[in-house]
């Protein structure tokens, strides 16, 4: 029964070791997602900063179309008064 037991206590390190999982494993891992987080958070942070600044220039671009437009409209209004102010005018 001992070759039993001596054979059963060999093989148990070779399937299931008790210090897989110990300190230095820990920290290894705590090291790598730290390295991890440390070069992506930059990536993550630059690609959220140029989302917001191009949605302030869409922003910024409809409203700058608009007002162009605007402008356009009350140029022809302007231009319009002026018309009926010097050429109509004059008839009375």
């Amino acid at each position: 029964m001992s070759e039993k037991n001596e054979i059963l206590e060999e093989t148990r390190e070779l399937i299931a070791p008790e210090e897989a999982m110990g300190l230095l494993f820990l920290r290894n891992v705590f090291l790598g997602i730290s390295l991890i987080l440390i070069l992506v958070f930059p990536k993550i942070f630059i690609n959220t900063q140029i989302y917001f600044k191009s949605r302030e220039i869409s922003t910024l671009s409809h409203e700058h179309d608009a007002l162009v437009e605007e402008n356009r409209l009350i140029k022809a209004k302007v231009e319009s008064m002026k018309y009926k102010n010097q050429v109509l005018d004059t008839f009375f």
